[in-house]
């Protein structure tokens, strides 16, 4: 059962954090404002595009930005309990600090359910809908660059298939250099090659222009040539090389389903989604690690009063922020595997979060 003196700190708890976000977002949304209207009035967005935008702006700004919001807030309040002696009448009382400590994690699992739902289902639409209106009218290339390099692309689309593509369109669903080789039992079955194929939405095909097939024969190999040809294959033209920015945009069910279809067909990419998915849950752990932080660090009365724990606060805050896009970057880029990279901020500042605890205990 909660008491009243828990029921007053996890009220304190979650309206501090609630007033944080309400009092940073329309700062954010005013400093982007600022930096992106020259763009918007340049490219004649239209005004619902533009609020609909700042919708999806606030989700993911609020989304990214979650630990920090936490961790200042926490500080906050706890800070001004710790002015005002309450934390001393409340430990004078016979309560122990780690009694102490209830309301807190009530307050963190309240917000690390919402966070993880919200990364669930709400942040993958918002992320989707952020992105696709940045790349189409703030970023030099448009749609295109949501691509990134569309050239020299090799990809396996299924145990024994291969293709290439030298490059593609995706406005126009044309690639061109196209090739599809078949194995089985490590030896090459037949091999496709056209100058350009073409996406027919009308009735899901593709049409090859100087179409020519290869059948390896025992003795002599089979060439059929046709200056046109229709067919129908499993793969679609967007999905080699998928926008920049996909894994972020696809719910948990729909992210694990396209993790595997990359794996199969050997994504170099693979990494990048696997740190999305990972993140998923740490960044929801991670509101307990700060949280305990938060209180340890704050519930000491100081000299300077809220202001030196504030200064402490923030800087822990942001090198938390530092680390997890540092690792995450590194697991994209290098060889540590992603779940590791992503879950070191978490276990170093969980050995800081006992360190400051024990600390504080005393």
């Amino acid at each position: 059962m909660l008491t009243i003196i828990d029921k007053y700190i996890l009220k304190r708890y979650l309206a501090t954090f609630t007033v944080m976000l309400l009092l940073f977002i329309p700062i954010g949304i005013v400093v982007d404002v600022s930096e992106k209207i020259n763009k918007m009035l340049e490219n004649k967005v239209p005004f619902l595009e533009i609020a609909l935008y700042y919708y999806n702006f606030t989700v993911y700004f609020a989304n990214s930005l979650f630990p920090i919001f936490l961790f200042l807030s926490v500080i906050w309040f706890t800070s001004k309990l710790a002015n005002d002696t309450e934390i001393i009448a409340i430990l004078s009382s016979g309560i122990s600090f780690t009694r102490f400590l209830r309301p807190y994690i009530i307050g963190a699992s309240i917000v690390s359910v919402f966070v993880l739902l919200m990364g669930f289902f709400v942040v993958p639409a918002a992320s989707e809908g952020f992105n696709n209106f940045r790349y189409t009218y703030l970023k030099g290339g448009g749609k295109e660059a949501m691509r990134g390099d569309n050239t020299d692309v090799y990809r396996q689309i299924s145990d024994n298939e291969f293709i290439y593509v030298n490059s593609f369109n995706t406005e126009s669903k044309t690639a061109f250099n196209f090739s599809l080789e078949k194995f089985k039992n490590q030896k090459l079955v037949h091999k496709i090659t056209a100058s350009r194929i073409k996406w027919n939405p009308k009735d899901s095909t593709y049409t090859m222009y100087d179409y020519t097939k290869r059948t390896v024969g025992e003795l002599n190999d089979k060439i059929e040539k046709l200056p046109e040809k229709k067919a129908v294959f499993t793969f679609d033209l967007e999905d080699l090389t998928p926008v920049v920015y996909i894994a972020e945009t696809l719910s948990l069910g729909k992210l694990n389903a396209f993790i595997k279809k990359e794996k199969e067909r050997g994504s170099s990419n693979i990494n990048v989604y696997l740190v999305v998915l990972y993140k998923k849950y740490s960044v929801p752990v991670s509101a307990f690690i700060l949280t305990i932080i938060a209180v340890a660090v704050s519930a000491m009365k100081r000299r300077g009063g809220m202001g030196t724990n504030l200064a402490i606060g923030i800087a822990l805050a942001f090198a938390f922020v530092f680390f997890d896009k540092i690792f995450g970057v590194l697991a994209e880029k290098s060889s540590i595997p992603p779940m590791l990279a992503v879950w070191l901020p978490n276990i170093a500042f969980g050995i800081l979060a006992i360190y400051l605890l024990r600390n504080a205990k005393r």
